[in-house]
């Protein structure tokens, strides 16, 4: 058994992904599935979508390697955060749809919770702000909202999880109710510091501790799937949320080192090491990962809309009909006009944290059409991580002037990186491997299987494919990023 599969189950799509021991790409299958809004603000899953799309793209990755589950050693899980489910203990059958994490219907709870001063406990606690991006409240709607869900809740009958508790449950038959401590710090019910559910908030909140999963190690045992799935019983060993998954891939082990994920949102996360680094700055302090009981913590900041920025120019006004008419189209663009788009289309992110607000463009002409609408969005993505970077810098030293890995999606384009590194300043670094997500979670499950070596001798396997220097002007660079905050400010007061 010398291969890892990998689970990647996203926001837009899940996708499988079959590693050998080298952690070398022998196959990959990918399913979108839709996205549901039954009201403004409001982002659902319907939930069998994201059990049919994994299980479907497993099995497709194992046909297409040749058919032979025997040779997985591991099973790894990678996941959307925060999204929201709750199902019934007896039928595995969810009580309502995923809430995803860009819901935005939990503000007024939100606001309440702050308004009776419950913030800076919370914060203190999780190392996470009030805001309906986190599952608590989404939790607490459930119950609230779902007719019968409070008392069938107290009485064990209900199980909560985010999105890998949800797969796990469902691949193991039901025999495990687990997460890992990434994917249990991002719900705002987990205390980062001691490594445990917290009872108050729990109680705060109306939740009943018996909802809640085990809470592992991201590299543990986590059961095993059922045998009629994939012909054979598969152990699976490994699970982080996306972020830190991609945080593994990217090798960043040392304190300093920072990443950036740019998927539907864009993440950027600089590893603290041992300390937990309180954020005055508004942004998150979290598990970067924990192995073997150890924690390692990290600063994030969350930009809601990256990759979901393009596909508003596809699907919402169908200027493009695929991603890759970005580039060309913002390399066309008249950048004399510099137009702006604050793509807040389910409120501002790190650091603003402004659920109510709502996207905007500025600085139209009427010569402004597709091509400077194209490079205003990529555009948006490089002022949005520079307001992550300046924040982590107002928080920890200078380590945002170090250099930036990057992965995902977007960092297909070489204009839009080559921007992100002019904007910011600072160096790039797109790797050889930028599945990243996936990659760490296939690392996890194969470090747990005794496939991978420990991680000081992991990082000295990855591998840079280009580096991005700046080559924008200071004074450039000051007048860009200065006209971007005007423009935030501005959509802030609408």
């Amino acid at each position: 058994m010398t291969h890892i599969l990998a689970i990647d189950q996203g926001t837009t799509s899940s996708r499988a992904i079959l590693f050998d021991a080298s952690l070398r790409v022998v196959s990959v299958a990918q399913e979108e599935f839709p996205q549901h809004y039954p009201a403004p603000g409001w982002v659902e899953h319907d939930p069998s979508d994201l059990w049919s799309t994994v299980a479907s793209t497993a099995r497709a990755a194992i046909e297409k390697a040749g058919g032979d589950a025997t040779a997985i050693a591991a099973i790894g899980i990678t996941n959307q955060r925060e999204t929201t489910l709750v199902w019934d203990r007896a039928t595995g059958l969810p009580i309502y749809n995923a809430i995803v994490w860009q819901d935005r219907r939990t503000a007024d709870t939100c606001d309440a919770l702050k308004q009776a001063g419950h913030e800076a406990m919370i914060t203190a606690r999780t190392g996470l702000l009030l805001d309906p991006y986190f599952s608590a409240t989404k939790v607490k709607w459930l119950l609230d909202h779902v007719p019968g869900a409070r008392g069938r809740a107290e009485r064990g009958e209900l199980a909560f999880g985010t999105v890998d508790s949800f797969l796990i449950w469902k691949l193991t038959g039901g025999r495990v109710h687990a997460t890992d401590a990434t994917n249990a710090a991002r719900t705002m019910l987990y205390n980062i510091a001691i490594g445990a559910w917290d009872a108050e908030i729990c109680g705060l909140l109306g939740i009943p501790m018996s909802l809640l999963p085990e809470v592992k190690d991201c590299a543990a045992d986590f059961g095993v799937t059922r045998a009629d799935l994939f012909g054979r019983e598969i152990p699976i060993l490994g699970v982080a949320g996306d972020q830190q998954a991609a945080t593994v891939g990217q090798a960043c082990f040392a304190p300093g080192m920072m990443k950036s994920t740019y998927g539907t949102g864009c993440f950027a996360l600089l590893n603290t090491g041992a300390d937990m680094v309180p954020s005055t700055n508004r942004l998150l302090t979290t598990i970067a990962y924990r192995l073997n009981g150890q924690t390692t913590y990290a600063l994030e900041g969350s930009i809601f809309i990256a990759g979901a920025v393009v596909q508003w120019l596809r699907d919402g006004l169908k200027i493009i009909r695929d991603a890759k008419e970005t580039q060309p189209l913002a390399e066309a663009a008249d950048a004399a006009q510099g137009v702006i788009l604050v793509p807040a289309f389910t409120g501002l992110g790190a650091p603003y944290w402004r659920p109510e607000c709502r996207g905007a463009v500025y600085g139209l002409t009427r010569n402004s059409g597709p091509a400077e609408l194209a490079r205003a969005a990529l555009e948006s993505v490089g002022y949005q991580t520079r307001d992550l970077l300046e924040a982590m810098r107002a928080d920890w030293g200078a380590a945002a002037d170090g250099v930036l890995r990057v992965d995902g999606g977007m960092t297909a384009s070489d204009w839009a990186m080559q921007f992100l590194s002019d904007i910011l300043g600072a160096p790039v670094d797109r790797p050889v491997v930028t599945e990243t997500t996936a990659l760490g979670a296939a690392y996890l499950a194969g470090l747990q299987a005794g496939l991978c070596p420990p991680p000081e001798e992991f990082a000295k396997g990855w591998s840079l494919e280009r580096r991005f220097e700046p080559g924008m002007s200071d004074a450039d660079r000051h007048a860009k990023y200065t006209r971007w905050q005007r423009a935030v400010q501005a959509t802030m007061l609408v």
